[in-house]
Formats: structure tokens, sequence, C-alpha cells
């Protein structure tokens, strides 16, 4: 099993990997079905189901498969651009993406959002139409965002199941598939979890571009939280949410160098970390997958920490964070889920949590029986989390949910630095409960807003 970090970890545009990011993805990837065809379509049309029409609207999924259709995807898009193509499109009713004309699409009639019926292969499915002249579909496709923006059709799902470019064992020197495996490669070859990860990236990628692309990533997340950090007002979607990271911020800085300030002061450098790019994240900024935007202030956050607060922190042991965290991550995915929608919140934060205590305990030199109890003391502690976003919006508790799980990250990777690496739960149950408990979980509680915070708390 081999998923890159850069599957992992992708630029893209906020609120949400799975209800912004994937749609997008969706709609680009039915444009290039469409230019196949021997047909000229006249118009388009989609339909949302499950998670996707439940907190959509809240999701920016309307905006997003618009867009998609439009011929915007979400690592190049320019938010000028878009909302330029969103105010033709609310004027003309029409599409005009590249190679295939102008194509009638009317957002009040052929964007369906259809609460009744879900598609059975995952709870964020969507189906895209083309239609002739008389409004009759001629082709569609079913599409499921699975989590991540990773997005697979019908057909796909059937026959491969999320498996990505590399997937098979034999592609890569370590195709392990569970940290066990991971553990047993580690210590036969000596090698650490990052070098193992690095290995099977070369399959595909120099060492050049691979560190080149992870200082690309650690860029973009670095400049969305400083935006967080330095803009204050209120996020849209109408909750009337304050943003708070710049307000925090401001007053940390100007308690600096306080004898009198008290230990765990730190906590609240952690939070605001995270909760700043969580926020830039629910007003549809730039972000990157963390593994999701619904998390994607965790890893971010403790790598911030790491470097800014840590005596003998360097950048050059970035590639070893974030590999390592891929390496977590892939494992979760691979063996559970990433998608709020499919395990709730335990599969976002939880995930990403795990993610940034094993690369932490890494860089601070943690041997690989360490970094795995690291990810699965994270992981465990995040169990049962549900998904209860009210008004659909990824802003409560989402953004305060990234802050919380930072500490717990770096709670997690110092408690396993103290001990040998031998632990009584494997990282592999963690894993295997974390999709048991998703799989009970009742749907109300998996980012439908119909249960939870969302239901039990004022959200007008």
């Amino acid at each position: 099993m081999f998923l890159s970090v850069f599957d992992i970890f992708k630029i893209g545009v906020g609120p949400s990997s799975s209800h912004t990011m994937g749609p997008m993805v969706a709609g680009g990837r039915f444009l290039e079905a469409l230019r196949a065809q021997p047909f000229r379509p006249h118009g388009l049309r989609a339909s949302l189901h499950g998670s996707l029409a439940f907190t959509g609207k809240g999701h920016a999924t309307d905006r997003a498969t618009i867009l998609g259709l439009a011929g915007f995807l979400p690592e190049t898009m320019d938010a000028e651009a878009a909302e330029t193509a969103l105010a033709a499109n609310r004027n003309s009713r029409t599409l005009t993406p590249a190679d295939l004309g102008e194509l009638a699409f009317d957002p009040d009639a052929d964007l369906i959002f259809d609460y009744d019926h879900a598609l059975p292969g995952h709870a964020n499915g969507m189906t895209l139409m083309a239609t002739d002249a008389q409004g009759d579909v001629i082709y569609q496709q079913v599409y499921y965002s699975i989590g991540g923006g990773f997005v697979l059709t019908e057909d796909e799902l059937a026959l491969r199941g999320d498996r990505t470019r590399g997937d098979d064992g034999d592609t890569v020197p370590w195709p392990f598939v569970s940290a066990a495996q991971m553990l047993d490669m580690a210590e036969k070859s000596g090698k650490s979890i990052a070098t193992l990860k690095r290995e099977n990236e070369r399959k595909f990628r120099s060492d050049a571009q691979i560190s080149t692309g992870i200082r690309r990533l650690w860029q973009v997340m670095r400049d969305c939280m400083d935006r967080g950090l330095a803009t204050g007002g209120t996020l849209p979607g109408g909750l009337s949410i304050r943003r708070r990271a710049s307000g925090i911020h401001s007053s940390l800085k100007s308690e600096a160098g306080m004898n009198l300030t008290a230990p765990h002061v730190i906590n609240d450098w952690m939070s605001i970390y995270a909760m700043a790019v969580n926020e830039e994240n629910a007003a549809g900024g730039q972000v990157v997958t963390a593994p999701t935007n619904g998390a994607a202030g965790v890893v971010p956050a403790v790598i911030r920490y790491w470097l800014d607060h840590v005596p003998g922190a360097s950048e050059r042991q970035l590639d070893d964070f974030m590999l390592t965290a891929a390496a977590i991550g892939g494992l979760i995915k691979h063996n559970a889920s990433i998608s709020g929608a499919e395990c709730g919140c335990q599969a976002e934060v939880g995930a990403a949590s795990a993610m940034a205590a094993a690369g932490l305990c890494a860089v601070l030199g943690g041997t690989p029986a360490q970094v795995e109890n690291a990810a699965e003391i994270a992981l465990e502690h995040h169990l049962g989390m549900t998904c209860d976003p009210v008004r659909g919006l990824v802003q409560v508790p989402c953004i305060e949910r990234n802050g919380i799980g930072a500490i717990k990250a770096v709670a997690a990777a110092s408690l396993a630095l103290r001990g040998d690496g031998k632990h009584f739960v494997p990282l592999d149950a963690a894993i295997e409960t974390m999709r048991q408990t998703g799989r009970d979980m009742n749907e109300k509680y998996k980012e439908t807003s119909l249960g939870g915070l969302a239901v039990n708390v004022p959200n007008c």
C-alpha cells in the first residue's frame, strides 16, 4: 500500500476537502469525460446526495460544483476569476468550460439537493449529468468524494476501492499496509519511518522534487496561518462567528518576556496557530489538506510550535516530520477513513492529531516504536468524536477542535518519548476501532448536522 505525501497533503481551498474540493475535482473529471464523447451536450445538471446534500450549502458545495463544471480546480483556482464565473452563471444561466462551448446550467433548476436518496457507495455522493436540447440526460457519472479531496467514480469504488497511484505493493520497496508491518520493516532495515517513506516516494520523484514539494506545502500552510493570525472580523455563513486567532495572537505577543507567564500559556500558542488556519479555511481561503480541510490546522500548528518554541528545531528536519505524518495518515486512510461523513470527526481531527504526534515525535528523536506509540495515543483519545457542525459550516466546533487536537498531539508525542515504545494498545487496533466506531455511529453524527451541537445550540 502506498499513498504519497502529496496525496495526503494537497493544496486546495476551503471550507471542506470532501464537500468543496471533492465536488470541484469531480466536475473537472466529468468535463474530461465529456470531451471524449462523440456527441456535443447542450446542458449540464448535478444532483447532490447524503452529506453533500444535508450540509452542502454550509460547506459551499453548490459553489464548488458550479466552479468545477466551469473548469476550475482547487490547486490552481484564482478567487477573483471564480467569483466572476459565478456571477456570469447567475446572469446567463450558462457555463463555458474549455473545449465544450456554452452549456445551459441554471443553478436554481439544475443543481439538486436530494435529501431523500443516499447513494450506496459513500455518504458523499453526487451525480453529474449532460443533457440534450430537450433536457434529456444523454450521459451521466456518479462520483464519491471520499475525504481529503479524493474522488472516485462508482466503478472505481467498486473495482479498486480507494486505491491511488502506486498502491500496488510491488511498485515500492517498503509496501507496508499496517503499522505492525511498518515497524517490522523499520526494525529489520534499521531505517526510520521517514526514510522508508522517502524511499517509497523515490519511485515517482527525485529527492530534490520531494523536498521542494514539501517546502511548497509548508509555505502554503505557513502563509495560510499568517493570514489567519493577521485577520480579524467575522466569518461568512450567517453564524456571526468572530475570528479570534488574531486578537489572541496580539495578546500573547504583548505578554512575551513577562516573568510571571504561566507554563500552560504555550497551549494558547498552539491553539491559535491551528485556529488561524481553520478560520482561513472557514472563509474559503487557500489551505493544505492535512489530511482534510476540516482538520487542516493541526499538523501546521504542531510544526509551527516545534519550529518557533522548541530549542534546536530546524526546518532541515521538515521532510522527516511531513513524511512520517504522511505514513501515519496513509495507514489511517487505507485501513479506516479520513472522512467525517463516513466516520465522524475522529477520522479527521483524530487522524490529523495522530499524524502530527508521529511527526513531532520523529523530529524530537523518537524511535519508530515511539513514533507509532505517539500516533496511537493521539488517535485513541479522539475515538468516538462525532462530526456535528452547526448549520453545516466548518466553524463550530471545528475551529477550536483543531486547536485541542494540536495540544493532544504534542502531549501524545511527549508521553511517547518518555517511554521505550512498548505499549498496550497497538496503533493498528486504534485504527480498526475507529473504523468500527464510525461504522456503528448514527448518521446524524456524521456531517449531516442532524444531531449533536448542530441541533442543541442556537444557530441563527
